[in-house]
């Protein structure tokens, strides 16, 4: 569902259709992401699908091919998203702010796509049967990760843990703030559709997962006033 980069020297009929086609690509997605994080693959339909989006079915179908495919390119771009955002840096002397910032990240990027953290946990507890290709890219970039934390640990900046559990503990954390955003309002007494202030939990998440590498707490949380506070 990817479209090529327009061109300048493009005759304008040509942009306009083009233009036309990637916006229609986007309702397709946005549809699609949220028939799926609601209904699951097996409870989502092309034609819920094209309705959500604004076509037939007939006209769905001229963009994509089928179910499976817009499933598992979603799929991929989640997938794709945490290994290509979350990346340590491994030249990092401190591992305090490292591991701040992908506390950070991830929590973003979980209240920036609910829907797209809702459709892979759905796909976990179904089975995981659309994951197989994906599996060997996500191992690969927690292999890094943790070499960086067992780097961390044999030169003593952080203590002795379990470094997948950490990082596990760290993707659980984070990600409920959109796979249970339902809950999440209702304990923090906000209406259904209202945003969720990030700042608190990210100075809470980072805290927690500080002291349990044996770091000090970070009393001064990362807050930064502006859109990104709110998802």
């Amino acid at each position: 569902m990817s479209a090529e980069p327009l061109s300048l020297d493009e005759p304008a009929p040509q942009a306009r259709h083009r233009l036309g086609r990637e916006r229609t690509l986007a309702l397709i997605r946005e549809a699609a992401i949220a028939e799926f994080s609601l209904h699951g693959f097996k409870g989502a339909s092309t034609q819920a699908i094209a309705e959500r989006a604004g076509l037939t079915k007939p006209q769905l179908h001229y963009y994509i091919r089928g179910k499976d495919e817009l499933y598992e390119e979603l799929l991929g771009s989640v997938l794709a998203g945490w290994s290509n955002a979350f990346v340590f840096d491994g030249n990092a002397a401190e591992p305090r702010e490292v591991l701040r910032e992908y506390v950070r990240r991830k929590l973003d990027y979980a209240l920036d796509n609910p829907g797209l953290s809702r459709i892979f946990t759905s796909e976990v507890l179904a089975g995981g049967r659309k994951l197989g290709r994906y599996w060997p890219v996500a191992r690969q970039s927690t292999d890094d990760k943790v070499a960086i934390i067992e780097r961390w640990m044999a030169q003593g900046l952080i203590r002795p843990l379990n470094p997948r559990v950490l990082l596990m503990q760290i993707w659980g954390m984070t990600q409920h703030y959109a796979d249970y955003g339902v809950q999440v309002r209702v304990m923090l007494g906000l209406a259904p559709d209202a945003p969720i202030e990030r700042g608190p939990i990210v100075q809470e998440l980072t805290n927690f997962v500080l002291l349990g590498c044996g770091l000090p707490a970070d009393d001064a949380a990362v807050h930064r006033p502006g859109a990104s506070d709110t998802a």
